[in-house]
């Protein structure tokens, strides 16, 4: 084992012990997404509520993160959000690293790293004090949710199965969120509808 692979070896177990550690429970397929008002990149306010009648993702993030870096830099997040918005998706990226972390990211910040990485997310949101994580008990980034147009979540968890994949093998991974984008909007049930979220632990 090189030290490159040492590092991901040991961050991710780290990773995993936080995350694993933490007492709250996520908000699980089945149950209504919990509301939110969040201010975008740009100074807008935006409603969960006034998404209603349309499917949402919502992908918990951090610029700082190896996982969240090697998902975008495979294109394999951008391509997602692209994908998925051409069938009238709002996806909507939540950075929940509190303020007074020192991952923290300005508005500016986000949108600079967002745009050298192609995204194509509606938005960008700052959680700066983290109460939109808590309510969700997201524990990763990326942890994901797909939310139906009734509001109720169909999907919540890991992105892919391949938490410790490489470049290649993340593009050969069985995509979750794709999977359940496709499965709910024919109009059949999610499955799996919750899997176990991998990742850096949200910057509380």
């Amino acid at each position: 084992m090189n030290t490159k692979q040492r590092v991901f070896t040991f961050v991710s177990a780290l990773t995993f012990a936080t995350a694993a550690s933490s007492p709250a429970l996520a908000a699980a397929a089945g149950q209504s997404a919990p509301d939110f008002t969040l201010t975008d990149t740009h100074g807008k306010a935006v409603h969960l509520s006034d998404l209603r009648g349309k499917y949402v993702v919502l992908e918990w993030t951090n610029p700082d993160c190896p996982f969240v870096q090697r998902h975008y830099n495979t294109r394999n997040m951008p391509g997602l959000q692209k994908e998925w918005g051409g069938h009238d998706v709002t996806w909507l990226s939540i950075d929940s690293s509190n303020r007074n972390s020192s991952e923290f990211k300005t508005a500016a910040q986000l949108d600079s790293w967002m745009s050298v990485h192609e995204a194509s997310q509606k938005a960008v949101l700052i959680d700066s004090d983290s109460a939109t994580a808590r309510l969700y008990a997201a524990k990763t980034t990326p942890h994901m949710f797909v939310i139906d147009p009734n509001g109720r979540i169909v999907y919540a968890g890991a992105i892919d199965d391949r938490p410790g994949a490489s470049a290649d093998e993340t593009r050969k991974a069985k995509n979750y969120v794709r999977m359940a984008l496709t499965t709910a909007t024919a109009g059949a049930a999610v499955d799996p509808a919750n899997t176990a979220p991998y990742g850096c632990s949200i910057k509380y």
